[in-house]
């Protein structure tokens, strides 16, 4: 069959209207394909603008940004609109650095049903102290991110790394205390022990990371021997509480005691001092009496016979005085004589 056998019903050449068919036909192939082509050269645009777009990235204000260009750190970003380019050149990984964080040993913290519950972890919790006793301890752990770098590449998994070596802080502090420094007196000591070592191990480990604070929240014996615990805790409080009392009491009487002394002491050296001066004075006084003793006998006699009649004599209202040889008996009425009337006499 010849060309011209397809070209018409007569089996004669194709007509001029095929012709125009066929040339519409490839026209809109043509179309269609150049379209397309606009299509996948827009979408191309669109993906390589959305591409490089993604390099764009924002910084929190407590934020850093870790920039990474396959894998190795190349930069660390601020807080503000940042950019880095697109994956898998580059990627970022953002840090909190400013809020404190927190980690719990020997407890967690869990919500349920909207309020918080404690729950022990008894693995971690139970201890050995100095004196081979079990104490049971829980430990709070505040700390922040001060270096966002450090804290992404140094260490790997440094939430884990950071409960690991507070565990081995806690458990090195309570393990150099007796059990009775862990409950009681010595808390602070195992916090600031702690708090200490696990910081050192950080720095050691350049992990970024600063230890805020460190808080014992459990200290207390097992639950198979806390009662009997506690009753020697008590025991023991008891007893010191009799000792302050006893200290109280000696610290009240002994001061009191010793002013007392004091006084007395101050009074006998008064005394002493006054009847010195008074045997002074009279030592004087005889001395002067000696004297004038010894100038004139009869003199000092009678004059001291005349004193020690009048100091005899001060109190009494009447002196009745009786000569051997008369009848009479003279009446002196001091009294009188001290007002000044004139005595009189009495009969026998």
């Amino acid at each position: 069959m010849s060309v011209y056998d397809r070209g018409g019903p007569q089996g004669g050449p194709p007509d001029d209207e095929d012709n125009e068919d066929f040339g519409e036909m490839l026209r809109q192939t043509r179309d269609r394909a150049k379209r397309l082509q606009r299509f996948i050269v827009l979408g191309i645009i669109v993906a390589a603008v959305l591409w490089i777009g993604s390099g764009v990235y924002i910084v929190g204000p407590a934020e850093q940004g870790v920039v990474l260009q396959f894998g190795r750190h190349v930069n660390t970003t601020s807080p503000g609109v940042n950019y880095h380019l697109p994956w898998p050149i580059q990627n970022v990984v953002i840090v909190d650095i400013a809020n404190v964080r927190r980690a719990e040993i020997g407890q967690r913290t869990v919500s349920v049903q909207g309020s918080q519950e404690t729950r022990r972890i008894l693995e971690e919790a139970l201890m050995l102290t100095a004196d081979e006793n079990i104490v049971e301890v829980g430990l709070l752990v505040q700390y922040r991110v001060t270096d966002a770098a450090a804290f992404v590449f140094n260490v790997n998994n440094p939430e884990a790394v950071l409960h690991t070596t507070t565990e081995v802080a806690l458990r090195s502090a309570v393990g150099k205390m007796p059990i009775d420094g862990v409950i009681t007196e010595r808390r602070a000591e195992v916090q600031e022990n702690t708090r200490a070592y696990l910081q050192e191990l950080m720095d050691e480990y350049n992990a970024g990371i600063s230890i805020t604070d460190v808080r014992l929240q459990v200290a207390d014996a097992p639950d198979q021997v806390r009662d009997a615990f506690h009753e020697v805790v008590r025991a023991r409080e008891d007893r010191e509480r009799k000792v302050n009392e006893a200290q109280a009491y000696r610290e009240d009487v002994v001061p009191r005691a010793r002013g007392e002394a004091k006084r007395l002491l101050e009074q006998a050296q008064a005394y002493r001092e006054e009847r010195v001066r008074s045997a002074r004075g009279e030592s004087e006084r005889f001395l002067s009496i000696l004297e004038e003793y010894r100038r004139a006998p009869e003199v000092t006699r009678e004059r001291m016979y005349i004193e020690a009649v009048e100091q005899a004599m001060a109190d009494v209202e009447k002196v009745l005085i009786a000569p051997a040889d008369s009848g009479v008996l003279p009446f002196l009425p001091l009294r009188s004589l001290q007002s000044g009337t004139q005595p009189s006499s009495v009969s026998q």
